[in-house]
């Protein structure tokens, strides 16, 4: 194919038909690559797939952005079904770690999954630990360092249930796609900070422009100065088209559709995305 197109399999909302989960996973396709980025938290990704004839078994590569349990939930499957795909994941994404407001709730990756990772094993494995260019134009950050000074994990995220060590969430990982018009960025949750993530793709991959950011911003705890900071940075990137969901948060997409009402796109799952 000519160009880039990205479906949503997974996300809170739901195209008519579809099914809706807390959980987050696109289907990218390039002129070279089929990807299936994240997987969704429970049925609703591979059932959605299958409603809009995108067979699983195609992807030559599954990319998980982060080892959260609403973005790995379908690993198991994603892996049986793409027998041939190689997976692509930071080390820490298989560790066990926690959210912790008034009591510790498991977040990680869950333990099918992790059995699944073992189970491919370093065959069919990639460590991602720096950028990872899987085909001409299409890159996977590696971890983006942490610069501005508003931006954090966006919640009380811990290795431990008591809340001793925190979890920086280092496996962060996004991807991108080079266009005639700019990078398409594609988010998991950006725990990095979408502000660190792209001004990590632009100075690491080059290019001077951002043509769309698509994904959760986890903003949804996020202050009125981190938002307004945000804004701002997103103003300077003149960036044409903004399509935040999942776990940025009701308020905070509110907030972006106000600042830039041409930019910001409705996202649910069954949407599809052409550059």
């Amino acid at each position: 194919m000519n160009g880039t197109a990205i479906t949503v399999l997974s996300d809170n909302r739901a195209a008519y038909g579809l099914e809706a989960e807390h959980g987050f996973a696109l289907w990218i396709e390039t002129a070279g690559q089929k990807i299936l980025f994240d997987t969704g938290q429970g049925e609703a990704m591979p059932r959605n797939a299958e409603t809009l004839g995108i067979d699983l078994g195609w992807a030559d590569s599954i990319v998980l952005s982060h080892g959260h349990y609403d973005h790995t939930g379908n690993l198991p499957v994603a892996l049986e079904r793409a027998g041939r795909a190689e997976l692509l994941l930071h080390a820490d994404a298989i560790r066990t770690r926690y959210s912790i407001h008034a009591s510790p709730k498991p977040i990680g990756m869950p333990l099918g999954a992790r059995e699944a990772v073992r189970a491919a094993g370093d065959a069919r494995c990639r460590w991602v630990t720096q950028p990872v260019e899987l085909d001409a134009g299409v890159w996977l950050t590696g971890p983006v360092p942490r610069e501005t000074s508003f931006e954090n994990t966006g919640g009380p995220f811990y290795w431990d249930a008591d809340g001793l060590e925190p979890d920086p969430i280092l496996d962060d990982l996004s991807l991108c796609v080079r266009t005639n018009a700019g990078w398409a960025v594609c988010l998991g949750c950006c725990h990095a900070g979408v502000v660190n993530t792209l001004q990590h793709i632009l100075r690491e991959l080059g290019g001077t422009k951002i043509l769309a950011v698509i994904g959760g911003m986890h903003l949804r705890h996020a202050d009125s100065e981190r938002l307004e900071r945000t804004a701002a940075a997103l103003e300077e990137y003149d960036i044409p088209y903004l399509y935040p969901c999942h776990c940025t948060g009701e308020a905070a997409t509110a907030f972006l559709q106000e600042r830039f009402p041409k930019a910001v796109q409705p996202v649910f799952a069954g949407l599809k995305i052409s550059f």
